[in-house]
């Protein structure tokens, strides 16, 4: 009955966001820079695949599924980051389907090139769908779609992210152009609205074979609760990842608009990832949902892989940690 009640309540706030529309959430996200932040581009300083998949609150009918696609590589010697990014989310009869090309202007801060200020803009299309049938059709209230309604926006992002060999940060902003496209023709489609995201993190060596890397990703879209991502990982002679992180709900600023009893989504996120070579990673995630969910799902799967072609002429100047 529970199990019901849950579906019921996505299939709701399906219904409610007709106004709003979130990005997706990736555990992994120091693996997955270019989702985040279009100044991200080019920071490996090599030709570099990364790919995502993540299965949300797994068991519960119309959960959460995202994937994600990007390919990024550097030019001018390194002063230049370009990046294809692709990715898909799927919510309830919410869906989204995005394409975005992705430059970077990448500045020198010392004479080696080993610290880096750069920034980026992004320009793409967005395809933003609802499907009526997955609605509850009993609901006297609200109007709905008969059916599958669809329509293809344009929209930009920018952001700047500063690294060197120990530390990095970034700051970015989303749906820049897709939140003033009217939609009214379309009207039960979701508004996209704009995200912020502000991250950062840094190495620090515990010996010789042994790292620890903490890092943070705060993002808020001023209509829902802010959420705080807090992750460390122990890196074990490069070759070995473990660690987690602890999502929750946190309030910077007033937000009285939003409703009172509102409870946070915590999680707690269990990390692996491998480095079977310098070449190719695999990662896998997991989240633990703690509150309103507990007990009554299967759990957030995440997979990724990346794979990193090197150029025998290219020296990467630093080891890319994130």
């Amino acid at each position: 009955m529970k199990k019901l009640l849950i579906l019921f309540a996505i299939l709701q706030l399906t219904a409610k966001l007709v106004h709003g529309q979130q990005d997706a959430q990736f555990s992994q996200y120091m693996f997955n820079g270019i989702y985040i932040n279009p100044a991200y581009a080019g920071y490996r300083e090599q030709l570099n695949i990364q790919g995502f998949y993540r299965n949300q609150w797994t068991g519960i009918t119309g959960s959460p599924k995202t994937m994600s696609l990007a390919v990024d590589a550097i030019a001018n010697n390194g002063n230049v980051g370009l990046a294809l990014q692709i990715s898909s989310d799927k919510l309830g009869a919410q869906s989204n389907l995005a394409a975005y090309a992705n430059y970077a202007y990448r500045i020198k801060m010392n004479a080696d090139g080993t610290s880096r200020l750069a920034f980026g803009i992004g320009a793409g299309m967005v395809q933003l769908g609802i499907d009526g049938s997955m609605l509850n059709p009993n609901d006297p209230e609200r109007d709905q779609p008969a059916g599958m309604q669809s329509s293809i926006v344009p929209d930009a992002r920018a952001g700047v992210f500063f690294s060197n060999s120990r530390f990095y940060a970034g700051f970015s902003a989303d749906n820049l152009v897709s939140q003033y496209i009217k939609l009214d023709k379309y009207a039960f489609i979701p508004q996209p609205k704009p995200h912020y995201y502000l991250t950062a993190g840094m190495l620090l060596p515990l010996n010789e074979s042994i790292q620890l890397k903490p890092s943070f990703l705060l993002k808020d879209d001023r209509g829902g609760p802010t959420s705080l991502d807090l992750s460390a990982f122990v890196i074990m002679a490069d070759k070995v990842w473990f660690g987690g992180s602890y999502r929750t709900g946190i309030k910077l600023y007033d937000k009285s608009y939003l409703q009172k009893d509102l409870t946070p989504l915590n999680s707690a996120v269990a990390t692996i990832q491998v480095f079977p070579n310098s070449n190719f990673r695999i990662g896998y995630a997991y989240d633990f949902s703690i509150g309103a969910l507990q007990g009554y799902s299967g759990g957030t799967h995440e997979v990724s892989i990346g794979y990193f072609f090197k150029n025998k002429n290219t020296r990467m100047l630093t080891p890319r940690y994130f």
